[in-house]
């Protein structure tokens, strides 16, 4: 893992870790005060406002010594016994300070709850290592956890590097391929890059091959997959550019789509929350009324699924409430020729597949909901370019309309608050999506998220 990825998700960890410190140095109070009322401890019992001052100390500290045990240096996947011992030795030294500052401050409170800290931290905080580890490990996690890599350059230094990171299969990297620098490398690698949906390319480059590197280097640009380089600067017209170190190796990363961030952590935050709430309130008041109505009124599946390109163009299957009749499909290709969308996407106005209730959750976005579900997964955020189905996607004339698909395909975007299905040529689709990425912050979503609202409720350029 590069090393900005790393101090991301140190600081998240350190964060969450200190909440956990305050919270069980209240449960340890709480435990306390229960064991006295059953009469098992005799000490003096105080009000846990007495020690809350406590906590100026705990959550700042107790990240520190976390980090000292080694514990934020492990693996993703680490070694649970490892994990244990670390935590054990940071929550005994955090035990240890407190009561040091209990007797420098002569508080004379009762030295049983800092007895219990390390105890109740250990526990909380491993369940927290646990659900993680079990996370990772799950179906579900590993596909948004790990990362597809191409390394490509001189033999010698791709083996070895591809030995290294099997050695170190717990931080999360799958080498899908293994390829020389040559005269084939650049006409290869689009196609590589779309079989296997792959998350960086790092290259091993040498002064003789930097004719060839550049040329990667840009291919990947335009389809906006990162390029871990292991080399001098070239220019390019898309990507920032930045130095990291890759295991100790200097790192230049090539990149022409939003990097790790804390807006980044804000995105997946309010993406997460937004659409649990909006499941929950709109669940029962719209989208099952909605679901029973699709169900009467025309006879197939409520639910209409389909293979869509997500990030790095990866198929995932996207949800909506069934609005057409139930061989849409197969009626798709009679009615190519009143296609009005240039390029790869179909679009009809009044297309006489629609239901009559399909055409009012179509005017009103009902038919979109079911793709909150996406959201959930990870397969989708709220604000993103639209996923297209896989097999529009593999219809691209041109390789820069894929760089759109370098970040999370969205339930709204630029293009649906920008006159919506008023928008006929599909260059200005991708003008708009790739105008999102390049100038991506949390306030764009936001606020695109705001001008949304007015569009749903109003209905305004939807067919």
């Amino acid at each position: 893992m590069l090393r900005k990825q790393r101090q991301v998700r140190t600081q998240i960890h350190k964060l969450v870790d200190a909440f956990l410190f305050g919270v069980c140095f209240w449960l340890a109070h709480l435990i306390r005060s229960e064991l006295h009322n059953r009469g098992w401890v005799a000490d003096q019992l105080q009000s846990f406002d007495q020690y809350s001052w406590m906590l100026a100390f705990i959550v700042p500290v107790s990240p520190l010594a976390l980090e000292m045990c080694g514990f934020y240096g492990r693996p993703l996947l680490a070694d649970r016994r490892a994990t244990a011992w670390q935590l054990l030795k940071a929550a005994t030294l955090v035990s240890v300070g407190c009561i040091m500052m209990d007797f420098l401050f002569r508080t004379n409170h009762g030295r049983s709850v800092y007895l219990l800290l390390p105890i109740v931290s250990f526990v909380v905080v491993m369940v927290k290592e646990e659900l993680i580890l079990r996370l990772a490990e799950s179906r579900l996690g590993q596909p948004s956890l790990r990362r597809r890599l191409i390394i490509a350059g001189p033999a010698q230094e791709t083996t070895k590097l591809h030995e290294y990171l099997d050695q170190n299969i717990s931080e999360g990297f799958d080498v899908v391929e293994e390829l020389a620098i040559d005269d084939s490398f650049v006409n290869r690698l689009p196609d590589l890059l779309h079989k296997y949906s792959v998350n960086a390319v790092v290259l091993c480059a040498r002064h003789t091959v930097f004719g060839q590197v550049e040329k990667a280097i840009q291919t990947c640009e335009l389809e906006g997959v990162e390029v871990w380089l292991m080399a001098d600067f070239f220019k390019t017209e898309i990507s920032q550019t930045s130095l990291d170190d890759f295991y100790g190796k200097p790192m230049l990363v090539f990149r022409s789509a939003p990097e790790a961030s804390w807006q980044a952590l804000a995105k997946q935050t309010i993406d997460f929350v937004v659409a649990f709430v909006a499941l929950a309130i709109l669940g029962p008041l719209v989208m099952l009324p909605a679901a029973i109505i699709v169900r009467i009124t025309s006879p197939g599946l409520v639910l209409f699924r389909q293979q869509r390109a997500g990030l790095n163009g990866r198929p995932f299957n996207m949800y909506k409430f069934r609005s057409m009749v139930n061989n849409a499909e197969q009626l798709k290709q009679e009615l190519a020729q009143l296609n009005e969308m240039s390029g790869p996407v179909f679009k009809v106005t009044n297309d006489p597949r629609i239901t009559p209730f399909g055409r009012f959750i179509r005017k009103w976005s009902i038919d979109e909901l079911p793709q909150l579900f996406n959201v959930l997964r990870g397969d989708m955020s709220l604000v993103g370019p639209r996923p297209l189905p896989v097999d529009e996607v593999e219809r691209f004339d041109d390789l820069a309309h894929r760089r759109r698909l370098s970040v999370k395909p969205g339930l709204t975007c630029l293009w649906q608050v920008s006159g919506r299905n008023e928008v006929r040529d599909f260059k200005d689709w991708v003008r708009l999506d790739l105008e999102y990425i390049d100038n991506w912050t949390i306030w764009l979503d936001l606020k695109i998220l705001m001008r949304t609202v007015p569009v749903v409720l109003t209905g305004a350029g939807a067919r």
